[in-house]
């Protein structure tokens, strides 16, 4: 299992750099529209559509955004759709958390489904406009993903239930403490601060989204940086939260050793919109 693992990280690392670092932007575009049609595959899936209503949902999804991006939305500003979403993820995952595993089926399927595909759009939107903005941006947001995550599951062994005695989710994600979370908060503060301070270093002339939140002062980049943490682990709550609905370990098994494209980009999907609309705010 773990050399599958590390064979399909390689791959997936193999197929994302050059994208990501291609001087042209539409090699990573398109890299995006593959991955949102994974997920609304999978999406499908989830939800118990039968596999011609997955490959529908997946067709859906990647309609929607081509249609967007050729309308111009990739060359257009977007503040309102940007505090939509980051309203819809704050509210809606509080909701969910709160109602629990059995609160989703009840849920319209219409609503559910629909919700689902939305997210992956706006979320595409989100990446492909972040490396926009430069690959200093979009990095500082996927290595925030990358961070609270492993620093969430370093702290949470060392740590777990020393000095809470109860589980952050326990019957979403029983793995998850709440000291896993505040050692995730806390190095995705730390990595914020010291993303700030090299990119004043080398002078970057794309600043990243830790640099411009910081422009407007460092309480507000404390403040942003334990938010975007805080959303990064309910992003993963949620999709754990939706997968345990549907009775499934993982969202597929498309990246063996990995699970499902969703179980990868699961933190992604709250955070990309979040950092685009914070950083509207700030700007």
């Amino acid at each position: 299992m773990l050399k599958q693992r590390v064979i399909t990280a390689i791959l997936l690392l193999a197929i994302l750099l050059p994208a990501l670092f291609h001087p042209n932007v539409w090699p990573f575009n398109l890299l995006v529209l593959v991955l949102v049609t994974a997920g609304g595959w999978e999406w499908g899936r989830l939800n118990g559509l039968q596999p011609l209503g997955a490959v529908a949902t997946a067709v859906v999804a990647a309609l929607l955004c081509v249609a967007t991006w050729q309308m111009g939305w990739l060359a257009q500003p977007h503040p309102v759709l940007w505090l939509l979403a980051g309203a819809a993820w704050v509210l809606g995952s509080a909701c969910l958390v709160k109602a629990g595993v059995p609160g989703w089926a009840k849920i319209p399927f219409i609503v559910r489904w629909s919700a689902g595909v939305l997210a992956l759009w706006v979320a595409g939107l989100a990446m492909v406009q972040a490396r926009q903005m430069g690959v200093n941006f979009l990095l500082s947001i996927l290595v925030l993903v990358w961070v609270a995550d492993v620093f969430a599951y370093f702290a949470g062994r060392a740590l777990g239930l020393r000095f809470t005695k109860v589980k952050l989710a326990p019957a979403i994600s029983p793995g998850k403490s709440w000291e896993g979370a505040w050692g995730g908060a806390l190095g995705v503060v730390v990595l914020a601060f010291v993303w700030v301070a090299l990119d004043r270093a080398n002078q970057v002339q794309a600043l990243s989204f830790y640099s411009r939140v910081f422009e407007r002062g460092w309480w507000l980049l404390l403040l942003a940086a334990l938010f975007m943490a805080a959303m990064s682990v309910v992003g993963d709550l949620v999709e754990s939260l939706i997968k345990r609905s549907a009775g499934v370990k993982d969202s597929s098994q498309l990246l063996p050793g990995h699970g499902g494209v969703l179980d990868r980009i699961d933190a992604l999907l709250p955070t990309l919109p979040l950092a685009m609309m914070l950083t509207s705010l700030v700007q």
